[in-house]
């Protein structure tokens, strides 16, 4: 805890000023970022002398120890991390020295050191160290002062206490948790630059293994007993540094401990770093290309010397080999090459390698050899390659197998063999997407999209997504719908429509390899329509048979519907965990099954629509015991639109609330939660009033609530008959009884007022639009039926919604559905609208104008 602080002329105020300067003398040295690395050496050796200095004013007895630990321990200090110190204690400590401990606790917070500390004696520290974090952060202890031979009496107990092999299965199992955090994903548009994969701690990992072993404390020192080639330990030490000396401006730029690379800070380090942005990518992006290659160097040669270490730890004696053909042997559950030359050879075994690792489930990993092998071999993969038939049937053959393929293609990803075979993939890699709602880049996206689709075929997965699951075990050649993951963004970063180019590279590849017919068609025809279904979905109306069947004249044939079906939700759930909701799952199913009825039922109509959409509402109304004519009165004010709009359990709920009071004076709102399971659905019925819309979406931003779809119908008396379906945050949700309690009567009440509304809140702009802001766009056309559609696009805040609705009410145009789509930070409205001046140009011209300054941030 802090004492008071010290008098300006006191040893500990001027060892605090000797610190604080000397820190900002070295932090004002980095000037330029690519040679900032040895900073962490020197800002270590200044506050080893600090704590000597400190140290030595206090009278400690010999046998009392100061030790570095943790990173600080390893002798290397970034500008903002904590300092972890051990203070080991004799076994028999007296009060007083404790107190003097305490003291000196207090004064290295004075002195403006952000400490983390322990005190222990040597009997506790290896009681403690059963915890394998407390065992890592042992075995880098440091000796700062205190007697130097007790020191190594204790490093030699601590190193008698560490279990090789419980040390490596615990830190490998450490890793797999860590990685778990950030999806495996290496390739994140915001990556942790120390915890997620391929970051510092990979290397951390090698050398405390390293340690655990006697074979030194870091890569280095493997690399110097021949565990890694001259140019791969080139590689490590360049991409090591490339990471370092990031993580140092990083925390030099937030003034803190930041080791995320935020959008925040990414445009400043560009600077530092001295990208700039050119006629092919922002400045930004070439120096996340920067990090993206350093990661992917720890991603690849950390694994060959984990590997390259237990075969240290695990004897290979007595390890049955057993030759899988004349090129692959099994050394017990270790996939190794026949010779050493083998690649050079043969550079088809490289393909076959990773279709191993699929057919043959005794393999659990690649051995550092082969590896190693497998990274110098990667030039093999020419033009030659790519055009040899042999390749390319094992190429599909990989997509056939019925297990391991998501692991197979990340592998070859990680390792460079996917984008040499498809060199537009390679084109992908590390590509970033600033469209506020991919959360990775394009080639981790992808890969994350194909592990979705590979997901729904596995058994154990079918209570996730049932329907999926059954179509996709029904689907022939299901090797089709991974090709149309892997090829489904190929085209981006290419200029143009990225459907359009992706479609034309994969026909290139479905042509030249061994697919069925039917297949070289499908692929490029769902990489050309991925995106169709979901936009049909989220801002068309789902429930209107036009929509349907023109939705069904494009697709064609039931297979390609459950093809594009699988993929729109694949991706859907692949570009982020904020995306994907149970609404946009409902509305996609209905429209599937709306589609294969379309599709089986030719000769289905929208009056047949019509009937029989009517005749299941009076047959779940008969369920509730309602009397044979109890919604003719309230069905006489309703148009045909409106039965076509909604579902029959909507219109049987409508009807159940609203058939006794069809000419109520009074404002009625009614809540129940959503039959997607998410959110609520709520029915408002009121005298329309040209505000109306702009009240209840004032009250639901106010209250914290999100609209994703509203339906607002007019009856022929002058009422609106409103539909919305709201997504309630979890912490607001509590118990849903209370929720629909107080939406039916809040809501009520500020429909009911007659004074002016409160004008919308002005939200704070996200960091991720302060740095990537969405241009607005609105536009309002005509669609093929001659209806008005409003189209806006526009930085997702509080209060954009009831902006939008108050423009339009000034402007007395009819809202008769709204499509709320948010993508992350991005919100995608689309209104179908109606009033008199649409159809004048000047006046519609006028209007976009004026939803346009109401949308801006």
């Amino acid at each position: 805890m802090p004492t008071s602080p010290a008098h300006p002329s006191s040893p500990l105020a001027a060892l605090r000023t000797t610190h604080a300067e000397g820190k900002q003398a070295l932090l004002d040295s980095c000037a330029n970022p690519r040679l900032s690395a040895p900073l962490l050496r020197r800002l270590a050796r200044l506050t080893d002398r600090t704590l000597q200095a400190l140290w030595a004013q206090h009278d400690f007895p010999d046998d009392t120890l100061l030790v570095a630990v943790g990173g600080y321990g390893r002798g290397e200090l970034y500008p903002y991390s904590d300092i972890d110190l051990l203070i080991l204690l004799p076994d028999d400590a007296p009060p007083a020295l404790l107190s003097q401990l305490e003291a000196l606790i207090g004064e290295l917070w004075d002195i403006g050191l952000e400490v983390g500390h322990a005190v222990r004696t040597i009997a506790e520290c290896l009681a403690e160290a059963k915890d394998i974090t407390v065992q890592t952060a042992l075995i880098e202890a440091r000796r700062l002062a205190g007697d130097a031979e007790r020191f190594a009496g204790f490093q030699a107990a601590v190193f008698q206490h560490v279990d090789p092999k419980d040390f490596f299965e615990a830190k490998l199992l450490e890793q797999q948790a860590r990685y778990g955090r950030f999806q495996n994903a290496t390739y994140k548009l915001e990556p942790h630059i120390k915890e997620a994969p391929g970051g510092l701690r990979d290397l951390h990992l090698v050398g405390w293994i390293a340690a655990a072993l006697g074979l030194g404390h870091d890569w280095r020192a493997l690399a110097a007993q021949g565990m890694l080639t001259r140019e791969e330990s080139h590689k490590l030490r360049r991409a090591e540094r490339v990471l370092r000396t990031m993580r140092i401006q990083l925390h030099r730029l937030a003034r803190r401990r930041e080791d995320r690379i935020l959008f925040d800070y990414q445009n400043r380090l560009a600077s530092d770093f001295g990208f700039s942005d050119d006629h092919f990518n922002r400045a930004s992006e070439q120096l996340m290309a920067h990090y993206y290659r350093a990661a992917r160097v720890v991603g690849q040669l950390v694994p060959l010397l984990v590997q390259a270490l237990r075969a240290r730890i695990y004897s290979q004696v007595g390890i049955e080999l057993v030759a899988l053909n004349p090129r692959f042997n099994l050394r017990g559950s270790v996939l190794e090459i026949a010779t050493p030359d083998l690649f050079q050879r043969q550079p088809s075994a490289i393909l076959e390698l990773f279709l191993l690792t699929e057919r043959e489930r005794a393999i659990t990993d690649i051995a550092p050899e082969t590896l190693r092998a497998l990274w110098h071999a990667r030039p093999l993969i020419d033009e030659a390659f790519r055009n040899d038939p042999h390749n390319h049937a094992l190429f599909i053959q990989m997509f056939q197998e019925p297990r391991g393929l998501t692991r197979a293609l990340r592998r070859m990803n990680q390792y460079g063999v996917l984008g040499r075979y498809i060199p537009e993939f390679g084109q992908v890699v590390g590509r970033m997407q600033h469209d506020l709602f991919h959360v990775y880049t394009v080639d981790e996206h992808t890969l994350m999209v194909l592990r979705n689709m590979r997901r729904f075929a596995v058994p154990a997965f079918t209570h996730e997504y049932p329907l999926c699951s059954r179509l996709i075990e029904e689907f022939e050649r299901p090797e089709a719908l991974y090709l149309a993951a892997l090829f489904h963004d190929i085209g981006k970063g290419r200029g143009g429509d990225h459907s359009k180019l992706g479609a034309e590279i994969a026909t290139r590849f479905c042509t030249n390899h061994p697919l069925h017919p039917d297949d070289v068609e499908l692929v490029p025809w769902l990489v050309m329509h991925h995106l169709t279904m979901s936009h049909v979905a989220q801002k068309q109306d789902v429930y209107d048979p036009a929509v349907v069947m023109e939705f069904a004249a494009l697709v064609g044939n039931v297979r390609r519907l459950s093809a594009l079906y699988l993929l729109t939700v694949a991706d859907i759930r692949g570009t982020s965990p904020k995306v994907w909701n149970a609404w946009k799952a409902k509305l996609l199913e209905d429209l599937y099954h709306a589609t294969l009825r379309s599709l089986r039922e030719q000769n289905v109509d929208a009056r047949s629509w019509l009937g029989e959409r009517k005749e299941e509402a009076l047959r779940l109304l008969r369920l509730y015991g309602l009397r044979p004519d109890a919604h003719e009165a309230l069905w006489q004010q309703f148009d045909t639109v409106y039965f076509l709009r909604h579902e029959a359990r909507e219109i049987a709920w409508h009807t159940r609330q609203l058939y006794g009071r069809v000419n109520t004076p009074h404002p009625v709102v009614r809540a129940k939660l959503s039959d997607s399971g998410e959110g609520l659905q709520v029915l408002v019925y009121a005298r329309d009033v040209p505000d109306l819309f702009a009240r209840i979406c004032g009250f639901f931003e106010r209250a914290g609530y999100t609209i994703f779809d509203a339906h607002l119908h007019s009856t022929r008396h002058g009422y609106a008959l409103d539909s919305f379906y709201v997504y309630i945050p979890d912490e607001r949700v509590g118990s849903y009884r209370d929720l629909t309690g107080f939406v039916e009567y809040e809501l009520a009440a500020a429909i009911a007022q007659s004074s002016p509304q409160t004008p919308p809140t002005q939200a704070r702009i996200s960091r991720q639009q302060r740095h990537f802001p969405v241009t607005p766009h609105v536009l309002i056309r005509a669609d093929e039926r001659g209806r008005h559609v409003l189209a806006i696009t526009a930085g997702d805040r509080t209060g954009l919604l009831s902006s939008i609705a108050r423009v339009l009410a000034a402007h007395h145009i009819d809202i008769h559905s709204a499509k709320i789509m948010t993508l992350g930070e991005r919100a995608e409205d689309n209104f179908l609208v109606s009033g008199d001046l649409l159809d004048d140009e000047q006046a519609s011209l006028q209007l976009e104008s004026a939803l346009l300054q109401a949308v801006q941030p």
